[in-house]
Parts: structure tokens; sequence; C-alpha cells
């Protein structure tokens, strides 16, 4: 009984709380869950919300991101923000336009307009990384949009798989983004581009330096981030280059291992699994300069005192 006592004070207390906790709750869960089943495959949704994927591990971290902070929410002074009520109703209006992409993008724009009307900026600040980490998980249209400026890069990676191909005796001809090989034809479509992948590794990099703290050390972030583009490309020319390979010689269960089983999300988790390796020795090499740095100034430093001593002797 005291048990329920206390549950209930908890609740009155931080009544204004509970209550845009339940409010979001109604609003949004059937939302989430929506989005999981088609990241799940449990239904099918549409291509392009494959291409947030991502948001199965970035929405569960952004939570915990905000869980870690909470204290420093609650030590914040209210601050009310104009801008808040803005985004607040321009988040009402994309949810009641029933638009999906509207509705998606509705979540972030009411989660910041309720950070802004609470504790304003500084609320803003704080809970940056966890807004986002959303915002770059909602489910938009914009893979469908970039798509038809994807052709320089299919041609590169066509161009590149049926090169690696070429050297190992195959007779392959490419023409822009098709591959000819053992009769048959094999498209690098903008699916097949990396671009689902490269999104995937760009916000698991940017999970990466948030955790490990890098993300304040600017030259760090952009060797990271361009290295894991380049990964992303790379491995994607690989993996291209096997599902020529096996379609184009009727290898047929193991280009649907690659390209429709298991075997893709293994491919995937060990590009991932590269990127903890990266960062793990960019953090190496940054501290290796950093101690170079450090010895080269310790002669001059210790130079400088000398002289000052010196001086000093000499005035006394």
């Amino acid at each position: 009984m005291q048990i329920f006592r206390k549950f209930f004070h908890i609740v009155e207390r931080n009544l204004f709380a509970a209550s845009i906790i339940l409010l979001l709750t109604i609003l949004y869960a059937p939302l989430i869950v929506h989005w999981y089943c088609g990241w799940l495959k449990i239904y099918k949704i549409s291509l392009e919300h494959e291409y947030f994927s991502h948001g199965l591990i970035g929405l569960p971290f952004s939570a915990y991101i905000s869980w870690l902070n909470r204290s420093k929410w609650h030590s914040l002074p209210d601050n009310f923000h104009p801008l808040g009520c803005l985004l607040l109703g321009l988040g009402g209006a994309f949810y009641i336009s029933g638009l999906p992409d509207l509705v998606n993008l509705s979540f972030p724009f009411i989660l910041t307009g309720i950070i802004l009307y609470l504790k304003g900026i500084a609320g803003l600040k704080q809970q940056g990384f966890s807004l986002l980490f959303i915002f770059l998980a909602t489910p938009t249209e914009i893979p469908y949009l970039i798509a038809p400026y994807t052709l320089p890069l299919q041609s590169f990676i066509a161009a590149c798989a049926g090169f690696i191909l070429t050297q190992f005796g195959l007779d392959v001809t490419v023409v822009q983004i098709n591959l000819y090989v053992g009769g048959k034809i094999v498209e690098v479509a903008p699916h097949c581009a990396g671009l689902k992948m490269l999104f995937t590794c760009l916000y698991v990099a940017l999970m990466l330096l948030y955790w490990r703290g890098n993300w304040r050390s600017h030259s760090l972030v952009v060797m990271f981030l361009t290295s894991t583009v380049v990964i992303s490309i790379a491995a994607n020319i690989l993996r291209n280059t096997l599902l020529t390979l096996f379609y184009g010689t009727s290898q047929e269960k193991a280009f649907q291992w690659l390209h429709e089983g298991w075997g893709g999300d293994f491919y995937s988790a060990l590009m991932l699994g590269l990127l903890v390796l990266l960062i793990d020795w960019l953090e190496k090499l940054k501290d290796f300069f950093s101690q170079e740095e450090e010895s080269l100034h310790l002669p001059r430093r210790e130079a400088e005192l000398r002289d000052s001593a010196n001086s000093n002797r000499e005035e006394f």
C-alpha cells in the first residue's frame, strides 16, 4: 500500500511531464511500431523506408542518451522560447495532414518544440544529439529524391566491378550501369549503389563519435567521416563484384544469400565492425601525435623556464 502511495505522489509531483509522455505515447507509439515493422520486414512499407533501418538502434540510443542526461535536464531552469510554439504548431499540422512523410516528420518537430517550450535554447543544446539521431532515423522520401543524382556513383561502381572481374579472366562488358557477364545482365540500381549502407555507416559513425566523446575534435571527425564514406563505397564495390560473379556464373544460391539473405546482413555487420576498429586506430593516432607535439614543446618550455630563472637571478 505504501508503494502505491509513493507512486501516486511521484505521479502527482510530475503530472505535467507525465501528461506529455502519455500524449506522445498515444500519438506516436503506433507510428514507431509501424516503422519497426517495416525495418524488421514484418511487412513491406516501401524501399525508401528501408534506407532508415538504422533507426532500429538509433531510436533506443537516442532515448538512452536522454535518460543519462535526465539530471542535467532537471537542473536547467524553465525558459520558454517562442520558437517552441511555432514548431509545436507546425508539427501538429504535419500530424493531422495524414501525409506519410509529414506525419513522420511531425515526431522530431513536436519533440523539438516541447524542448524549446520547456527549457529554451539551453535544453535544445543539451538534447541536441538525441534530436539529431531521431531526425536522421525518421523515414522520408529523401532517398527517392536523390536517387536520380546517384548515376555517376552507379557507373563508377559498375566500372570498378567490371575491372576487378576482368582481372580474374571473366568476359565482362560494362555499359553505363549494366554489366554483361555469362549472357546475363546485372544492373547496379540506385538501391544497389550502396546508399542505404552509406546512410547506415554515417549514422553509426556519428553514434561512435558521440559515444567515444570525439565529436569535439574537428580533425578526428573529418578523418573518421571521410574514411567511413570511402570504406562504404569500397565495400559496396566488392559486394557488387561478388553479386555479378555469382549471378553471371549461375551460382543462384550464393547470389540470393548475399543479395536477399542473411549474408547481406552479415556483410553489413562486418563493415560496421570495421568502423569500430577504425575509430580505435584514429584515437591512437591522435594520442600519438599529441604526445609527439608535447615532447617537441617540452624542451622549449624548459629552456624558457631556465632563461626566466637566470634573468631573475641577474636582476637580484
